[in-house]
C-alpha cells in the first residue's frame, strides 16, 4: 500500500543555485529605499445633463448599463442612480438581489 515516494527532478546543484539567485534579488529589492505608498482619491461624478441624456435613451435603466453608457464605475454609477431615486427622478420597477431595473418618472399634468 505505501509504495515508494517519488524522488525529486532537480538536484541538488541546481536547487541550491536558485536559492542564491533570490537572495541576490531579495539584497537589490531591499537596497532600493522604500517609499510609502499612498493611496489615492479619484473621485469621479457624472454632470446631471450627461447622466440624463444617457437614461432618456436607455430602455432599461439598470447600474451596470448606465455605468458602461458613461464609462464609470458601477459604484459612482449606483450613487448617481440613488441620488436620482431620492429625487424622484427614477423610480424602481423591479429587480431582484442587488439588480434593480429602474424607470424614468415622467412628468404628468393631472
Amino acid at each position: 500500500m505505501g509504495g515508494n515516494k517519488k524522488k525529486p527532478t532537480q538536484s541538488n546543484a541546481s536547487k541550491s543555485q536558485d536559492n542564491k539567485n533570490t537572495k541576490k534579488d531579495e539584497t537589490k529589492k531591499s537596497a532600493t529605499p522604500a517609499k510609502p505608498q499612498q493611496k489615492q482619491k479619484l473621485s469621479v461624478l457624472i454632470e446631471e445633463n450627461q447622466g440624463m441624456k444617457a437614461i432618456g435613451s436607455m430602455k432599461a435603466i439598470t447600474i451596470h448599463g448606465l455605468a458602461r453608457t458613461l464609462g464609470v464605475k458601477i459604484s459612482v454609477a449606483n450613487n448617481f442612480i440613488k441620488n436620482l431615486e431620492n429625487k424622484n427622478i427614477v423610480i424602481n420597477v423591479g429587480g431582484y438581489s442587488g439588480h434593480k431595473i429602474y424607470q424614468k418618472i415622467s412628468n404628468r399634468i393631472s
